[in-house]
């Protein structure tokens, strides 16, 4: 079993460069990867142009040698970005914001971009944890945001335009809502984000069920 659900700061990354002749983003991604989902979002948002490739975690092409030429720890997602390598969602992201300021995804006031920061659910649940076990930590985690994002949220987390916490916080809420049968109706502000994220098209595009990796079978 995976241990720790809840985590508020970003994890180390992967980071190094490698000669790569492509000059079109590269995003290998997994359909059912939370951290894939929201570098999805944040490429959408900014209107990037990228190829996406899938790494089937189920089969463990993640952890092939030719995977692990572009990230070594086996992390998915990663970007290629000309000669630039990243794996780790969060640095991903980061990265993305710096380099492409279109759309960007931390707010100028200083008390929301620490609260971007603080509100990020880490989800460390593989598909074998138990449900009970998972919904005992949602509701922790969703109690929190509650609490943290009472004061600050208007029609996106952190006032009406979405920023990173919102990237973040989608693919949590509507992935684990979906993926557990978790019922958030006892949290009416999640309940709220979790209606407005899926009118955003940069969001419904990148939904698990629109991607090229998406089990036929399960969409049919």
């Amino acid at each position: 079993m995976l241990k720790g659900f809840f985590s508020i700061v970003f994890i180390n990354s992967t980071i190094h460069m490698m000669t790569n002749g492509e000059k079109k983003l590269q995003l290998y991604s997994c359909f059912i990867s939370h951290p894939s989902f929201s570098v999805r979002i944040a490429l959408n948002l900014k209107g990037l142009d990228y190829e996406c490739k899938s790494i089937n975690v189920f089969k463990g092409e993640q952890s092939h040698p030719e995977f692990l030429k572009i990230s070594p720890m086996g992390f998915v997602p990663a970007l290629l970005d000309g000669d630039m390598v990243l794996a780790e969602s969060s640095a991903i992201i980061l990265y993305l914001d710096d380099k492409y300021p279109q759309h960007p995804l931390l707010p100028h006031d200083l008390k929301k971009r620490a609260i971007n920061y603080q509100a990020y659910i880490r989800d460390n649940v593989g598909p074998d944890e138990r449900i009970t076990w998972v919904h005992k930590h949602l509701g922790k985690g969703f109690t929190a945001l509650e609490i943290l994002l009472k004061d600050h949220a208007g029609k996106y987390a952190t006032g009406d335009e979405i920023c990173l916490v919102d990237v973040l916080l989608a693919p949590q809420i509507i992935g684990t809502l979906e993926r557990y049968n978790y019922d958030i109706s006892n949290y009416p502000l999640l309940s709220r984000l979790s209606e407005s994220y899926k009118q955003v098209p940069a969001i419904r595009n990148a939904l698990p069920e629109n991607q090229p990796d998406f089990p036929k079978e399960v969409k049919g």
